[in-house]
């Protein structure tokens, strides 16, 4: 992600999202994982929310998106954030089916020995 040249862009060159959301991670610290997440369509199955024993911030960078968290939906455009509580179910409930829609995440508390994308649905 980072250019060899010059400071990384996560908006540059984005992948193809159109199969399946993708996950990229940008920074892991110890209690702290920062992620890009790019989605094309995709929302969480209802009957398999997220929810994970950590806080997460997330910021909405591109495109359109729904999140429910809690069972409260708020509807989020760029530029728009929110923090999800530890413990809290929630899922997406729409992303733009015509243009990617880039998250930015932040995973504030997280075991270190947690693995990428722990809290996540299986795959259907």
């Amino acid at each position: 992600m980072a250019d060899e040249d010059g400071p990384a862009n996560l908006l540059r060159t984005l992948p193809d999202a159109s199969g399946e959301e993708i996950f990229t991670q940008i920074l892991r610290r110890p209690g702290c994982r920062i992620e890009r997440i790019v989605s094309l369509g995709q929302t969480t199955p209802p009957d398999r929310p997220y929810r994970q024993p950590h806080e997460e911030w997330v910021l909405l960078l591109e495109g359109a998106a729904r999140l429910e968290v809690g069972g409260a939906e708020t509807a989020l455009r760029p530029g728009d954030h929110l923090l999800i509580p530890a413990d809290a179910e929630h899922r997406v409930t729409f992303t733009d089916p015509t243009v990617p829609t880039v998250w930015l995440a932040i995973h504030l508390g997280e075991d270190d020995a947690a693995a990428p994308g722990e809290g996540m649905p299986p795959p259907a």
